[in-house]
């Protein structure tokens, strides 16, 4: 007992002495510290429920209408468990790290740890690169995706001007993230970004069910492996938000109690995504084939304006969880990373949301670009990459023997955690990576193909008819300009 309460020292006690220290006692200092520095395990489940529950809420409808209900149903409990498992593994890397680092009297004062750093210091420099490229790829185009996803929710309320010109001028808002430090300052945003996508979830699985089945309504899904697959990874991209677990837990005042909160945010996550997605695709069937935004098919009404302006400010709080992690990169490659100045640091930051903005202009395809980025990218950084690490830091006996965490009973200790860890990897690897990758980029490439890239408004009804005809196909017919 002793020594557990030694560890536990060393891995929160500094952290929380960091915060406390100096700490000013008047209103308006006390007042701004409750909006803005938030560490507690509350602050941890709104950063990590609100952060998993984004714009993907408004594209499940569509993988439903590709999976069919069943299969819909099942993968999303199916990756829910699996993403919570590799969320154990990467706070469990990080509290081994962290222990590790401040046993050697470590200060990380004015240092956010992340991903890279934690396999840089418990399995090498090899490992730091690849985990490194993963992520920054996935993150990157985790911000592209929120971006495309406000030009396109946007459109629904105001379409005098087209998708592109919303992606420049919501481009030049969302670059405003820079002047938020890090996950400990997300206190206020996390919180009401989760209450307004509650309320859009909500407010689709109602509109869908007062709005009845439109007449002829079809469910055919599944039809074709190609859909079935891409209607999978897209759900494999949506619980595969634990990209920013590190950065998370950091920000926390006890991250060991990590784990638990991120299975009650997956628990909540699924309240939401579970009934939206199913009370749509009953409604609309395989019309939402053709599109690939739940927004679209709802009659537009002061509900649906208040659901898309909501999900429009929730886009920009997920833009920065997905950002942040980038800017804090750049600030150590740049060497301004423990710059007191927020100023300064805002301004070094301005660099990165330049190819985020170009790359929501060239590939403005909501909806297929989940999938892809889910197959491609989601499956390495947060599912292939941690089950490895966790299977190679403890692989010798003395390493297991000496760990800060044993794996629960449970699962049956190291036994029961190499074996879960195999199957994830094989798994993602054969389904995730390979048909999921073959069966998004052939889709995306029909994107490409049908739409071109830079198109100006993906998906936008033609002039001759308020929705394109229906086809057993993943893109209507290309808007003429």
């Amino acid at each position: 007992m002793a020594s557990e309460k030694e560890v536990e020292t060393v891995i929160v006690g500094n952290y929380e002495e960091m915060e406390s220290e100096g700490k000013p006692r008047d209103i308006k200092s006390k007042l701004l510290s409750f909006l803005w520095h938030g560490g507690s395990v509350y602050d941890a489940w709104f950063s990590c429920a609100s952060n998993q529950v984004a714009q993907v809420l408004l594209t499940l409808p569509y993988s439903f209408s590709q999976l069919g209900m069943l299969s819909g149903t099942l993968f999303q409990l199916f990756y829910g468990l699996l993403g919570c498992w590799t969320a154990y593994l990467i706070s469990t890397l990080y509290v081994e790290y962290r222990t590790r680092k401040e046993r050697e009297k470590f200060n990380f004062r004015n240092h956010v740890i992340q991903w890279f750093e934690v396999l840089d210091g418990l399995l090498g420099k090899h490992w730091r690169n690849v985990g490194l490229a993963f992520n920054c790829t996935f993150l990157l185009f985790g911000s592209v995706i929120q971006l495309i996803a406000c030009a396109s929710n946007i459109y629904y309320i105001n379409d005098n001007l087209d998708k592109r010109t919303w992606t420049y001028i919501f481009g030049a808002c969302c670059a405003t993230t820079v002047f938020i430090p890090s996950f400990h300052n997300y206190r206020i945003w996390s919180s009401l970004g989760l209450l307004m996508t509650t309320y859009t979830a909500w407010y689709l699985t109602v509109a869908s069910l007062l709005h009845g089945q439109v007449e002829g309504v079809k469910h055919s899904g599944p039809t074709k492996l190609v859909l079935y697959f891409t209607g999978a990874t897209n759900i494999l991209y949506t619980f595969g938000g634990h990209a920013v677990t590190v950065e998370i837990m950091h920000a926390m005042w006890k991250p060991k109690k990590f784990k638990s909160i991120y299975l009650l945010a997956s628990l909540y996550v699924l309240t939401l995504t579970l009934p939206s997605a199913a009370a749509v695709y009953w409604a609309f069937g395989d019309m939402l084939l053709d599109h690939s935004n739940a927004f679209s098919l709802l009659p537009r009404s002061p509900f649906r304006d208040m659901a898309v302006i909501l999900m429009l400010i929730h886009q920009f709080i997920t833009f920065g969880f997905a950002c942040t992690p980038l800017y804090l990169v750049w600030e150590k490659a740049i060497g301004i990373h423990e710059c007191r100045s927020l100023c300064k640091r805002a301004l070094a930051r301005l660099p990165v949301v330049i190819p985020i903005w170009f790359l929501a202009i060239v590939f403005p395809f909501f909806g297929p670009i989940n999938s892809t980025v889910g197959s491609l990218l989601v499956s390495f950084t947060v599912y292939i990459i941690p089950a490895l690490a966790h299977i190679f830091t403890f692989k010798s006996p003395a390493a297991r023997q000496n760990a800060v965490e044993q794996p629960p009973k449970l699962v049956g200790r190291w036994a029961g955690a190499y074996t879960i860890n195999v199957f994830v990897v094989v798994w993602v690897v054969v389904v995730g990576f390979g048909f999921g990758g073959w069966a998004s980029m052939v889709n995306f490439v029909h994107q490409i193909d049908t739409f071109g890239f830079f198109t100006k408004c993906y998906q936008c009804p033609s002039p001759t008819s308020v929705h394109p005809p229906h086809l057993n196909a993943t893109a209507p017919s290309p808007r003429p300009h």
